[in-house]
């Protein structure tokens, strides 16, 4: 083992004895509760901008139950999308969890997962308002 990576396995182990507050106090990141935060936020803004963007949209152009049934519809299609992600971090050992070479690609994947989160629902706004605007 050399040198760099035996630092790395100590610094990880002592981290494991350390409560995950003090963890994040001291800059270590645990990279599956950090992606399980993202995707929980990302789920709520992602309704919240269905909620009041796409389901406004659909009742300027229909009414009754569509638009709600949209919604349920819209929020249950992301879920998959959001639990990959955060299976994709689930599956870390303690060791990798804490592994500070990780932050790179969480970054890419969190960054990923907000655009879907808010890019959706105004992609989704845009195509329902144009597709009433031509019909």
């Amino acid at each position: 083992m050399n040198d760099t990576s035996h630092g790395q396995h100590r610094a990880a182990a002592r981290a494991k004895r350390i409560p995950a507050r003090a963890r994040e106090a001291q800059g270590v990141r645990d990279w599956r509760r950090a992606m399980s935060d993202h995707v929980a936020y990302a789920l709520l803004v992602y309704t919240g901008l269905q909620i009041f963007m796409t389901v406004k949209a659909l009742n300027e152009g229909a009414s009754g139950l569509l638009p709600y049934a949209a919604l349920v519809i819209l929020v249950a299609g992301i879920i998959p999308a959001c639990r990959w992600f955060e299976k994709r971090w689930s599956g870390l050992t303690d060791e990798q969890a804490l592994d500070p070479s990780h932050a790179p690609a969480f970054r890419r994947d969190a960054a990923a997962l907000w655009l879907l989160a808010t890019g959706l629902p105004v992609a989704l706004t845009v195509l329902i308002k144009a597709f009433f605007a031509i019909f």
